[in-house]
């Protein structure tokens, strides 16, 4: 039986065609963490944990037996729930094609979000160690008040994670307002900022809801893995007269295996 209990609900084929496809669009906008680092999966629902390749000293079972017990890192699970009106699951049947599915937008809103930060900044209930943190060795780069001074910055970040070796291309997490920000700015001479900071990168610039500041990384791979067991999917809750009540899934760890990849970037005060 799929732990989802899909079969259960009240919806046709068609019903979670449109609902899978609305999450995507959704989804795809929002994961910002998948589009930078190492994505590794899905190996399925019953997949529970990461081999670290370490273990630890512990006392034997009886006189004159050493002990150690393997290292593992266990696999988080993030549910959010949303619900669905039966009325426009009927309009779908009849032909309508201009429905709106604003809770569950906002659901994959909510989990793509919850993940980012588990990535980006860290997660210590489910012993995740975020990029940003993980890269306190290089100390962090603050950014100027001055946004057409970013690049500078921007420049900064990357010098610092090549001068220990790692090489690019290099790429950019940056809060919602920062990226909008950027966007709109253009600097002397009319040259997009944008633009200058993907020269400078030789990689994305990329929108990451859940971002505090900014992070620079190294896009090489190797260095940041999120490891996932079950892809994001859309279960089935249960239902009334009126609704159809369903939740997104997934299961999934991360790992900095290289922190000098990464520089985190602050806002000034």
């Amino acid at each position: 039986m799929d732990h989802l209990h899909r079969h259960l609900a009240p919806m046709s084929s068609a019903g979670w065609d449109a609902i899978e496809t609305e999450a995507r669009s959704r989804l795809t906008t929002h994961l910002a963490a998948r589009k930078l680092v190492d994505f590794e999966g899905p190996r399925g629902w019953a997949h529970s944990s990461v081999n670290l390749g370490r273990s630890r000293p512990i006392d034997g079972p009886s006189p004159g037996v050493s002990a150690a017990q393997r290292q593992v890192l266990p696999l988080v699970e993030l549910t959010v729930a949303f619900s669905v009106a039966r009325r426009d699951l009927d309009d779908l049947e009849r032909g309508a094609t201009d429905l709106s599915f604003g809770d569950l937008d906002e659901a994959a809103r909510a989990l793509a979000l919850g993940e980012n930060v588990a990535v980006f900044h860290g997660y210590p209930a489910a012993g995740i160690r975020g990029i940003a943190e993980s890269a306190s060795s290089h100390g962090g780069v603050t950014l100027p008040t001055d946004i057409e001074h970013y690049p500078n910055a921007v420049a900064r970040a990357t010098d610092m994670i090549r001068r220990t070796g790692i090489d690019g291309p290099y790429g950019l997490a940056i809060a919602p307002a920062i990226y909008t920000a950027i966007l709109e700015t253009t600097e002397h001479g009319g040259f997009l900022l944008l633009d200058h900071l993907r020269q400078i990168l030789g990689g994305p610039v990329v929108w990451a809801p859940g971002v505090e500041g900014g992070v620079v990384l190294s896009l090489r791979g190797g260095d940041f893995r999120l490891e996932c067991g079950q892809d994001i999917s859309v279960g089935y809750l249960g239902h009334d007269a009126e609704t159809v009540r369903l939740y997104f899934e997934e299961s999934f760890a991360f790992r900095v295996l290289e922190p000098d990849a990464a520089v985190a970037l602050h806002v000034a005060g």
